[in-house]
């Protein structure tokens, strides 16, 4: 079954810990409670990614999208944030800026707009 986190509005008015710790958590994954496989597609501003979980535990994922990842890429996903500062580690939110781990260089995307889980199916990977 495939789901969509809610797509209410995060209004964020300014990057202190008070504001940031205040967000409303519902609306975004935590790539630990995923399973191998799993597939996220999320919309950013700019951009669609196409997100597969390799290893849940250390948010390592496969990942293609935006002008960075035109092909699937190795990468870990770091999490979601403001765009620097405070790090959700190793989440995907709505409104937030998802940060990537590359052999390369740090890759931060626009804020998401949508988000969507599909669970794997029976093997499927790619």
């Amino acid at each position: 079954m495939d789901s969509s986190i809610p797509q209410s509005p995060t209004q964020v008015l300014a990057p202190t810990l008070d504001r940031f710790t205040a967000l409303d958590w519902s609306n975004g994954v935590q790539v630990p409670h995923l399973l191998p496989h799993d597939r996220l597609i999320v919309r950013t501003l700019n951009s669609t990614y196409e997100i597969v979980v390799l290893v849940p535990h250390t948010a390592s994922v496969m990942v293609r999208g935006g002008q960075f990842f035109p092909d699937f890429a190795p990468a870990f996903l770091a999490g979601s944030s403001l765009g620097g500062g405070f790090l959700k580690l190793h989440g995907v939110y709505v409104g937030l800026r998802m940060e990537f781990a590359t052999d390369d260089l740090p890759i931060i995307t626009t804020h998401v707009k949508t988000l969507s889980v599909h669970p794997a199916r029976d093997g499927q990977v790619m």
